[in-house]
């Protein structure tokens, strides 16, 4: 790392490594639970159906909820500052996997699940949102992009050190360990992370709300439009795979926790690298526009290449590319930082993020039931992929809207639009003043 981006990182390092310890102990988690769920709901068989419909019903819900909460939340770290919002969201991943720790039956997973469900609301995306807008608050714009580059990159560090700890500590150990980093980040969080000063005016909080959203909207509207719809698309396709993609490469392999961690941790492993050191690099001679299609092109051969997988050693070629594909998030985030002025950056990634939530509830379901009906006996033709090959057009449909996305800076589009940001556009202090 140059001395250049050591200056960068500087004021995010206290931000880092708490949530860089909150992102492995997520991962740590993620196998073996296909594992602990398939074993509990349906003993002695290598898939699990009911598993996947659940799934897919959590995946809804949280999907219903996040469309309203994301965008809140990210009005609320705007208002109240990032500390509050990340401590309140981290904190909601404790309890569930406590449950795990404490009791591995049916009940025990079924009450992980709901409490899991009503974490995800509140945590997932949530948590990135408020990181970037911090990221954002402290960085100069033209060197954003590494910024968001290296939080990605560790989000990817995080999998690869997740992962090897999924594979080589005992099952039983797994979810305690997990809980444990939970508590411990929480306090760190608490106790490093500069206190913020409470932005909130003279209106209330709710009233300000869907009126700020429209601001930001007339801020950008051609940009913000272009890349929801991006968004949108892409999160489509790349949630309904994720979501299934391990149950279907255990019905069509036979995959276990050591085949998963192995391809999770070889995405990982090369995402470190891509975002880290490449992305700066190529952002420079391609632009932000320019690596979103690269990404968004690689995305389309990983999903296609595990829908037509017919080897067990095709799903690790399929992999490969998300190496490349991991790129999609940081040059977004980068995208949505410069359509926004300051002082709206949480509501402007909580609003896009909030989109993404929408394709998160529709995708479940079309690929919950339809993976379930081709991975099983019933199948009307033997195609186990099936549903992957289906996603893989809404990433096509993306990839064509990237094409067309015209990058519009904030401060022409405040011209073109011949007003300012609301009576709020003015951005208190991030860190309180002594």
């Amino acid at each position: 790392m140059g001395g250049n981006e050591v200056k960068i990182l500087r004021p995010l390092v206290h931000l880092l490594v708490p949530l860089f310890v909150h992102w492995i102990a997520e991962e740590m988690t993620v196998s073996v639970l296909v594992d602990v769920t398939t074993r509990a709901l349906c003993p002695g068989q290598s898939s699990c159906p009911e598993v996947i419909y659940i799934t897919g019903v959590q995946q809804t819900v949280v999907g219903i909820f996040k469309m309203v909460v994301l965008p809140l939340l990210g009005q609320l770290a705007d208002e109240y500052g990032r500390k509050p919002l990340l401590l309140i969201t981290i904190s909601t991943s404790i309890v569930p996997f406590a449950i795990l720790a404490w009791d591995d039956s049916r009940a025990a997973v079924y009450v992980h699940f709901v409490l899991r469900t009503i974490s995800y609301i509140f945590s997932q995306g949530s948590i990135s949102c408020i990181a970037i807008a911090y990221a954002a608050d402290v960085i100069e714009v033209g060197k954003r992009s590494v910024a968001f580059g290296w939080i990605t990159g560790l989000f990817s560090a995080a999998h690869v050190l997740g992962n090897i700890l999924a594979r080589f500590l005992p099952e039983e150990w797994i979810f305690e360990a997990c809980v444990n980093l939970f508590v411990e980040r929480w306090n760190s969080i608490k106790d490093t992370i500069f206190v913020f000063r409470n932005r909130i005016g003279q209106k209330e909080l709710i009233s300000s709300i869907y009126p700020e959203c429209i601001s930001i909207q007339k801020i950008c509207s051609e940009t913000l439009k272009r890349i929801s719809l991006i968004s949108f698309f892409y999160e489509l396709g790349m949630s309904g795979i994720s979501s299934i993609l391990l149950y279907y490469l255990k019905a069509a392999f036979g995959f276990n926790k050591n085949q998963f961690s192995e391809i999770l941790l070889m995405v990982s492993f090369g995402s470190i690298f891509s975002q880290i050191l490449v992305l700066p690099f190529i952002n420079a001679i391609m632009g932000e526009k320019g690596v979103l299609c690269l990404a968004l092109i690689s995305s389309i051969a990983y999903s296609v290449l595990y829908g037509i997988a017919w080897a067990r050693w095709v799903p690790y070629l399929s992999a490969s590319f998300g190496v490349i594909y991991v790129l999609v998030k940081p040059s977004t985030f980068a995208i949505i930082s410069k359509a926004a002025i300051s002082s709206d950056q949480g509501k402007a990634q909580g609003l896009i993020a909030g989109v993404q939530s929408i394709a998160s509830l529709l995708s479940p379901i079309v690929m919950s039931p339809l993976t379930s009906l081709f991975i099983s006996s019933d199948a009307p033709f033997d195609f186990k992929g099936f549903s992957i090959l289906v996603a893989s057009i809404s990433m096509v449909i993306s990839l064509g809207h990237a094409c067309m996305l015209n990058l519009e800076r904030p401060d022409k589009a405040t011209a073109n639009n011949k007003r300012p940001c609301g009576e709020e556009a003015i951005e208190a202090p991030l860190i309180a003043q002594p």
